[in-house]
């Protein structure tokens, strides 16, 4: 019935700081970007390593969601990379503060976690 993930859609609080992080620093590539007058709101279509889609929206005064601890709902996006350590490094040099990195107990695979600029929390995993 389902084929995989079409696209994941995250509303930011400040746009022009949100497309920074997910073009500039994480490196997603831009589809394209449209400005929706009667919504107030910028739309931009971002391609992971051409396979998904995420969709960055801002809207006028959108409602904090909470994160931590914890909360109910989504708890985290989460990319595959192919290693870990290389990406947490460019990451940093880019000012992207990552965690320490774990290995999953069950897979043996190394992981670790940071944020977007509302607090989103990312993660990014080993193939």
């Amino acid at each position: 019935m389902f084929n995989r993930i079409h696209h994941i859609a995250i509303i930011c609080s400040n746009y022009e700081r949100s497309k920074d992080f997910y073009v500039n620093k994480l490196g997603f590539t831009v589809l394209a970007e449209v400005y929706r007058q009667e919504r107030k709101s910028w739309k931009l279509d971002l391609a992971v390593n051409g396979i998904y889609q995420i969709e960055l929206f801002s809207f006028e005064n959108p409602p904090e969601r909470p994160s931590r601890p914890e909360a109910q709902g989504l708890r985290h996006l989460a990319f595959e990379v192919d290693d870990v350590e290389k990406v947490a490094e460019v990451l940093n040099e880019r000012g992207v503060v990552t965690e320490p990195i774990r290995v999953d107990e069950f897979t043996g695979k190394q992981f670790t976690f940071f944020t977007d600029p509302d607090g989103l929390p990312l993660e990014i995993y080993g193939r």
